[in-house]
């Protein structure tokens, strides 16, 4: 869909020149070649208010970035996993409480690691069951091989489970493998960002008798016209994609050798990754969020479940920063929890940043991200394709550059 300005950024509150600081701020990445090229949008209802573009979707090739451009939004596919779940929830398939065990039967015989080597692991039982909450929170346990962090991480690495998967590896597959290997800590005690949406990706499939791909498609993708969101870019639309970047000495280097896959259908259908998407498919999708659970007449979810989603559920109260056993133990996520789905800001001091308390986010690893106030009524989403997404601190300065632009 195109992204066209819809209200004047004056009308909606915005004072049009700070806005613009946002693309003088990306372009510089540009000019120095930290990034190839960057896509943002702000919008305040359901109005969108500023659209930015700069550089290249692809540098080698000489293509700029377009509205139309699609992007590999690694785990921004979280947030519609967890809501296809929840839709589900809404539908009487499962409660919050359940144990996972119930529909993967591995889960019943889960370990937590307690000592020696990712080659010979010392476990004992879980003080308590993995449930389908704990999938929802990442706080299940679970973990990813790229960590590199703990040595569960390694053992992950060890089956073959590191930023991608085994080949031939499906989902069913991972899921039952994943819940054999040794669990980081009990289950609920500990945020640990790990592969819980894929196993919820594989609940959805389980309660619902449809593939996790079809489910998304039916029930989420096309009721909000999302039809250029799938799990590869198809070869009519290869001239649109984004080539995927890393970092070399200061610069933006290509990364084929990772890219490429894009272009072809996966073998495994993972929850937690996976989706391309255009910028203009995500703005309805946070649409959708703001609008309580609604797009136009479409409804996916209620707005009780939504308000359910969007609130810390942390053990404790706790934020990520405290909570955490993995990279997020650290000061950009002091003050922000997690729902179900989503991270939560809770304490605008304690995160040092002008985000609004309640609005709720997440970004994806080649440094996508979204977020949606809904005190302010703001949306805000930004799109590269720079991996892994700590390489430069774009969502905290993008946070900065939209808020003091809100002016009314």
């Amino acid at each position: 869909m195109s992204l066209i300005v819809t209200r004047e950024p004056a009308e909606a509150g915005f004072d049009a020149a700070r806005l613009d600081r946002i693309r003088a701020h990306f372009d510089r990445y540009v000019a120095d070649e930290r990034l190839s090229g960057w896509l943002a949008t702000v919008a305040r209802g359901s109005d969108l208010v500023w659209v930015g573009r700069g550089g290249h979707a692809d540098r080698e090739a000489g293509v700029p970035v377009s509205e139309d451009t699609i992007w590999r939004i690694y785990s921004m596919t979280k947030p519609l996993t967890s809501l296809a779940a929840m839709m589900l929830y809404e539908e009487g398939a499962f409660d919050l409480n359940d144990e996972v065990s119930s529909y993967v039967e591995e889960f019943a015989e889960a370990r937590v690691f307690l000592g020696g080597t990712p080659e010979a692991p010392r476990t004992r039982a879980p003080e308590e069951p993995v449930r389908v909450l704990h999938l929802l929170t990442h706080t299940a346990g679970l973990t990813y091989g790229f960590h590199y962090t703990h040595p569960v991480d390694a053992i992950y690495r060890l089956h073959g489970y590191d930023f991608g998967y085994p080949p031939g590896t499906d989902l069913a597959r991972a899921v039952a493998d994943w819940a054999r290997l040794p669990l980081i800590a009990d289950p609920g005690r500990h945020f640990n960002y790990s592969v819980a949406t894929d196993v919820l990706g594989r609940l959805v499939e389980v309660w619902s008798g449809l593939s996790l791909d079809r489910f998304m498609r039916e029930r989420i993708l096309e009721p909000l016209g999302m039809y250029d969101t799938d799990w590869y870019c198809p070869p009519e639309k290869a001239e649109r994609l984004a080539r995927l970047y890393v970092p070399s000495q200061g610069r933006a280097v290509a990364f084929d050798e990772l890219g490429r896959y894009a272009l072809k259908w996966p073998s495994m259908l993972g929850g937690g990754g996976g989706l391309l998407a255009s910028a203009g498919d995500y703005w309805r999708f946070t649409q959708m969020l703001l609008g309580r659970g609604a797009l136009g007449t479409q409804r996916l979810i209620s707005p009780a479940s939504l308000e359910l989603m969007t609130r810390n559920h942390l053990p404790a109260g706790a934020d990520i920063a405290s909570s955490a056993l993995d990279t997020f133990a650290v000061p950009e996520y002091a003050g922000v929890g997690f729902g179900l789905g989503f991270s939560v800001v809770l304490d605008q001091v304690a995160n040092r940043s002008l985000v609004t308390e309640g609005s709720y986010a997440w970004g994806g690893a080649a440094s996508t991200v979204f977020w949606v106030d809904p005190a302010e009524e703001i949306t805000v989403s930004f799109f590269t394709q720079m991996l892994p997404s700590s390489t430069y601190p774009v969502r905290r300065e993008l946070q900065r550059l939209v808020y003091a632009a809100a002016v009314g």
